[in-house]
Parts: structure tokens; sequence; C-alpha cells
């Protein structure tokens, strides 16, 4: 049997699409919010109807073994996960692929892949799930060679390390694959984006990416002990401790270089016991400035609740919850020592505090299923399903992108106000129908939140890119205006770049420059992402 193939123009594997139910909900519930009878549905694409620009590399005999120019190989490695991606491949564009696709299985392989790129002048491009919403794996449009190196033949957990609670993995490997690898000692890396089926742990420490849990170890920079990085110039290697203060952190530098200074191989990343205990609860509030003050008191409250999604009355009614007027907030605290009752219950005091109301609640052992029913199970099951969604919606020319952000607590009411009405009067104007914007908050800290924004409207097929780009910057332009940053876990690629230049310290950005120099002279790792090359160099 052969193998099941990634979908190159949309979410998951080729056959996983949505249910008939689930379509029939889609298209009836965006129509009448639209006021449209039918949508006119674009099929998704075939490999035997794009017509491929040849590849403009001939492929040296010793490498032969890893690389391929296969068409579908090529177009998968086109493009990543953002709508801008989703619209180009309906719209059957794929006029910049990359020439060469390259599956090395160690260090010694990408080694001579770097070689070969320093030698002929080729632009590189690492690549792990190819989930990057920001445009961060595809080509540049005027790279004149392009060689995308995909690391996920390197997936293997190569030592775990009991006394310290670390394990050695290899970057290719995704959620899925590494946590099948520690789950028969009882590990778990506990690290869980909305990507984790197909993102990689490279891709995670590249783009500082962000997991599911919404307090303490809520990036991926904070389960990172030491990485291995191949550059140009060599080999990488950053000491293993569990804290140091010996000069700037080396660690710090590859977190979040987002393939610019060299390949990250391997990594050794902290691992807990799996979870035994659970105590969950959503709490439904009239009133959304009241909700977001109470989930202030509970991460200023030092309780560390596992999960703390508040949903505005626009994503809860989205998530199949409350009237469109409720905001509701689920709640978990989850550890592997010892039950946690407590500390839900202090939590749903300082809800009642500010008027929230508990709707559900559950505590458990084991591996029990009651902290995902109720309010709680209905939202899981959404957000779990959305990337999948929205490639149909794409095809119905609906727009839909999420942007997220991170902000003071003081300042975050004044940014959600505005950023919401900023989104809609952009998507009316641009569309000249009225659109969705929802929020939640996704992480929670004691100085502020990181709050995660939707947006849909319904679009032109000749113009979605055009029309999203002109509804993105004005939501982008809102969030940096109102103190927010460009981006709290989705990274910069190429589609942040403009806004990053502006948040980003002048005189921080010359050394990163000096940085790229050092180890990359020539500009050919992922050029655009974080920097633009040198004026005539070449590169691009």
């Amino acid at each position: 049997m052969s193998a099941r193939r990634r979908k190159f123009w949309g979410w998951g594997y080729e056959g996983d699409i949505l249910s008939k139910e689930e379509l029939n909900w889609l298209e009836e519930t965006w129509a009448a919010f639209f006021g449209v009878d039918q949508f006119e549905v674009t099929p998704p694409p075939t490999v035997e109807e794009i017509d491929l620009p040849p590849p403009r590399l001939s492929i040296p005999s010793q490498l032969a073994a890893i690389c391929t120019t296969e068409p579908y190989e090529r177009l998968r490695h086109t493009y990543g996960a953002s709508f801008p991606d989703s619209a180009r491949a309906f719209a059957r564009d794929f006029s910049h692929p990359p020439d060469v696709v390259a599956y090395p299985r160690n260090v010694q392989e990408i080694t001579a892949l770097l070689d070969w790129c320093y030698a002929q002048d080729i632009i590189a491009i690492p690549f792990g799930g190819g989930t990057s919403v920001v445009g961060g794996v595809e080509p540049p449009p005027v790279a004149e060679r392009v060689l995308t190196i995909d690391l996920t033949r390197m997936q293997r957990v190569l030592e775990i390390d009991e006394a310290s609670q670390v394990a050695l993995i290899e970057a290719g490997a995704a959620g899925p694959v590494l946590e099948e690898q520690l789950r028969p000692g009882g590990w778990t890396l506990r690290f869980f984006p909305q990507s984790f089926e197909f993102s990689t742990l490279g891709g995670w420490i590249a783009t500082r990416a962000g997991g599911h849990f919404a307090t303490l170890a809520t990036h991926i920079d904070d389960l990172v002990e030491s990485v291995e990085l191949v550059t140009p110039r060599g080999v990488i290697v950053s000491p293993r401790f569990p804290a140091s203060g010996a000069g700037p952190d080396p660690l710090r530098l590859w977190l979040g270089s987002e393939g610019i200074l060299g390949l990250i191989t391997r990594a050794w990343v902290r691992i807990v016991r799996r979870p035994r205990f659970r105590a969950s609860a959503s709490v439904r509030f009239e009133e959304f400035e009241k909700a977001s003050e109470a989930v202030r008191a509970i991460a200023q409250a030092g309780l560390y609740p596992a999960n703390c999604r508040l949903l505005d009355p626009w994503e809860s009614l989205g998530s199949g919850l409350g009237n469109g007027r409720q905001a509701f907030l689920v709640l978990t605290f989850e550890s592997a020592d010892h039950a946690l009752d407590p500390w839900l219950q202090r939590a749903l005091e300082l809800c009642a505090d500010y008027g929230g109301a508990t709707e559900s609640q559950a505590s458990e052992s084991g591996p029990g299923e009651s902290h995902r029913q109720g309010a709680a199970g209905r939202w899981r099951q959404r957000f779990l399903r959305m990337p999948w969604y929205r490639e149909a919606m794409t095809a119905r020319s609906i727009i839909t992108d999420t942007f997220e952000t991170a902000v003071t607590w003081e300042r975050f009411p004044r940014l959600y106000e505005q950023v919401r009405l900023t989104t809609a009067q952009a998507i009316r104007e641009v569309t000249g129908k009225a659109g969705w914007v929802s929020c939640r908050l996704t992480h929670v800290y004691p100085d502020g939140a990181a709050a995660y924004f939707t947006f849909c409207a319904l679009g032109k097929k000749e113009a979605l890119v055009q029309q999203f780009w002109e509804i993105k910057r004005a939501a982008l332009n809102a969030v940096t205006e109102h103190g927010g940053t460009i981006t709290h876990h989705h990274a910069v690629g190429r589609d942040h770049r403009p806004w990053y230049d502006r948040e980003r310290p002048m005189l921080f950005a010359e050394a990163l420059r000096a940085t790229k120099q050092a180890l990359d002279p020539r500009w050919l790792l992922n050029p655009g992402v974080l920097l633009d090359p040198p004026a005539g160099s070449g590169v691009i």
C-alpha cells in the first residue's frame, strides 16, 4: 500500500475533506450571513492541470538519492498554509515553485546540499511541515534558482535523559511522530499548536511557535535546552545547561531565526510526565469586558491554568456557544502529580467576582474525557477542524484569516475595540458587504494577553489575494498602532516584514544583519524572511 500523500493545495492528506454535514452547515450558515442564494464552488486543482515551469537546476549525481524534481513535490513545497497560499492554489497559480526538493537524512547530507548551493548560488529554503501562515517557506518570485530542503526524513527521538527530563529529538519530527516515540515511557513534550499534526520540532523552534497551553510554557522557547544548527560556515551546537548566566545565550539566536541563519537539525527539549489529573469548567459572561478582567485576575493570581481561552461573543457564536451577546471562558487545569480542584475553585471564585456564571464543571484522573464535554468540547472540535473549513471557504470565495498579537492589559480594551472596528470597516469598504470579525484570548500572562482575531469576508474570485491584503493591512496597522506586537506566535516570514521592520530596534537590525553575514555570507538561506539581502548582492 502506498503511503498517504499530503495535499499540495490544502490542509491534510489527499481525500481528507469536510463531511457532507459539515459542508451543508458551512454553506447554509455563510450563505445566510452574506445574503447569497448559493456559492460558486471552485474545485481543487490536480497535479496534471498545473503547467509548471521546468526546473532550472541539474541535480549532481552524488545528491540524486535525496533530491527530486517530481511535479507533485515541487507543487507541495511552493506554498505554506496562509489564505493567500490557498487562494493562489485554487487559482492554479504555481508560477514560482522550487526547482528541486531535497530530503536529507543526516547532517552530512545537509552540509553537502549547502555546499552545492554555495557552489552554484542556489537559494536554499528550509522546510518542515509547510504550515507557515506568513509566507515563511515559499520561494521568492525573483529568485533565479531555488532548492527547498525538507527535513521530515529526520524524525527520530535519539535519546531520553530521564533523570533530567529532557529528550534529544531530530528537527523533522512532526507532533504525532515525536509523541508516539515518547509515549511508551510515559513522557510528553506537552506542546500542541493547532498545526500539531504536520508541523515539526525544527519549525517550532525556528518560528518561536506557541502551543495550546495558556500559561507557563506557552512557547517552544520555554522547552528548548540546546540546539544543533547547520550553517553554510559549519555546524553549531549550543551548550546544554538547565540555565546559564554566561553572557548572551546563543540558543536565543536560533529561536525565531526562521531559517535565515542555518538549518536546525536536532534539539534537546524538556519533557514531562503525561498528565493524570484534570479539572475543567466553562464560564458564561454577559459582558466581554468583565470577562477579560476575570482572566487578568486569574493570570495574576498565580493559578496557571493549562487552558484559559476567552471567546468574545462573536467567537462564541461561531463555536456554537451562546446567542452572540455572551462571552465564554474555557478553563482547564492539569497535572501529572496532584488533583487540581482547589485551583479550579479559586479560578471560578474570581470569575464570579466579575459576573461569570459556571456552565459546566468536571474533575477527573486518568484518561477520562469529561474535560472535553460541553462548551469546551464544542470549541475544541471547531478549533481542530478549522483548517479544513478554511480551504472549503476559499473554494467559495470566502476570505478567511486569523492574525494574533500580544498586548499589555491596560492597552487591551482599546486594541480589542479598535482592531475589530477597523477590520470590519475595511471588509465593508473592500467587498461592499459586512463581514465577520471575532476574537479570543489564547494565552494569558500577568502583564498582558495574546489576542487572536478571525475575520471572514465574501470576496471576488478574480481578486481574492488583492482583497485579502487590503483588509489584512488595515487590520495589522490597527494592531501595531494600538500597542500590540505584529505576532505572538505566527512568526514574521515575508508577510509580516513591513510591521516587523518597524517594531524591531534599528541597531538590533544591524546586529542581526552582521550575524547573517557571518553565518551565510552570500545570503542564500531564505532571503526576504526577517531581512532583505544587501543591495547589489545579486541574490534576489
